[in-house]
């Protein structure tokens, strides 16, 4: 059987930038896990503003499904990855009030599956510090920074050192220096040739322009939004959630031996230490999981994750929704394929590791979790 998948990217994500492909370890290993299964599939990259409302992101992505499926009765499956993880939810929504002509929702009896990879379905702290004048900065600085990682490498070392002493104390909200910033951006993407330089620029500057995703994703909001959106029946619902591993001693002075590691390290602890803020009133998480869910987490981990655990972007208790079908060790974007893992399968593009979060994500565990996603999309049993 044919089966239709569609990707939304999220938080300082894209879907192909000057011929980069974001999501192309994920898609290529689920592509891989159902032909393993007898079956075949065709994938799409949803190109949205990256932080635009959600409700204008689920419309791009629902006129894309409608463009790309004329005509077919093949089931769709919808990924989304972070923010992505709402904009789809929002889609599936029975009753929603999405901004595009209704033939435009068509396509929603054929809706097979819904899958949020580290997705802040409770919303997430960081939301808040990247609605600041200096969280916008650093949100535009790490945009370009995870473009320029993933496609050119590690930077050169003033750049590296430059945006170290420009973080500071990020955890602090307001010890950023927005000049050096600023400049030291701007000296990374002058390290583009002039046609990347020119669509990454035109990218980065929708961040600047449109912000509402941000003010949606804050824990007070999506507490709105989860009372709001409710899950289509006869729909499979499915995530997984993860959380970083505290850095051990050696592994941090591994990382802190070289600029990148310590440019790499530095930004994922601050990161995670905004993202580890708890307000008790909205604590990014519901009020109780399932028996199910527990016990999935227990053997993850050994015992109940505390709502302070995160990904370095995401609080691991606010990305459970619908069935969990992995959870691990992994930070933000190891779950796409970002991640350290030496030799990848053939024709494959290489991994790079662009947060160094300590959480040690391989291969083998991208397999393991890729495996079950590409399973519960067709009802099987994972495993």
């Amino acid at each position: 059987m044919l089966h239709h998948l569609y990707f939304a990217p999220g938080m300082f994500g894209f879907g192909k930038l000057a011929s980069y492909d974001y999501f192309a370890h994920l898609e290529r290993a689920l592509m891989r896990h159902l032909r393993e299964r007898g079956h075949d599939a065709v994938t799409w990259v949803v190109d949205v503003p990256p932080t635009a409302s959600v409700t204008k992101r689920a419309a791009r992505l629902a006129e894309l499904v409608a463009s790309t499926s004329t005509d077919s009765e093949a089931p769709v499956h919808l990924v989304g990855h972070s923010t992505g993880g709402v904009d789809v939810r929002l889609i599936a929504s029975p009753g929603a009030s999405i901004p595009c002509d209704g033939a435009a929702l068509a396509w929603l009896p054929r809706l097979a599956s819904v899958t949020t990879l580290s997705t802040p379905h409770h919303g997430t702290p960081l939301a808040a510090f990247f609605t600041t004048v200096s969280g916008q900065k650093m949100l535009y600085a790490l945009t370009a920074l995870t473009f320029f990682a993933l496609t050119l490498g590690s930077p050169p070392l003033a750049v590296a050192s430059a945006l170290v002493v420009a973080i500071g104390r990020i955890d602090r909200a307001f010890g950023l220096d927005v000049r050096v910033l600023e400049s030291t951006t701007e000296r990374l993407l002058q390290l583009l040739d002039d046609a990347r330089s020119r669509e990454v620029r035109t990218y980065l500057e929708a961040i600047k322009t449109d912000q509402g995703s941000m003010v949606q994703l804050m824990p007070e909001a999506m507490d709105l939004h989860q009372a709001t959106v409710r899950d289509r029946p006869g729909v499979r619902y499915q995530c997984t959630a993860s959380m970083a591993r505290l850095p051990t001693p050696l592994n941090l002075v591994r990382q802190l031996l070289s600029p990148w590691g310590a440019l790499s390290t530095t930004i994922f602890a601050a990161l995670s230490e905004l993202t580890s803020h708890v307000d008790e009133r909205y604590p990014c998480a519901a009020a109780r999981e399932d028996d199910d869910t527990e016990a999935a987490l227990l053997r993850a981990f050994g015992k109940a994750p505390e709502v302070r655990a995160n990904d370095g972007v995401v609080p691991l208790r606010s990305q459970l929704h619908g069935r969990l079908v992995w959870t691990g060790y992994a930070d933000h974007l190891d779950v796409l394929g970002h991640f350290d893992g030496g030799k990848a399968p053939a024709d494959d593009p290489p991994h790079v590791d662009w947060l160094r979060s300590g959480a040690d994500f391989d291969e083998a565990r991208f397999t393991a979790m890729t495996k079950a996603i590409a399973a519960g999309m067709i009802g099987e049993p994972i495993g």
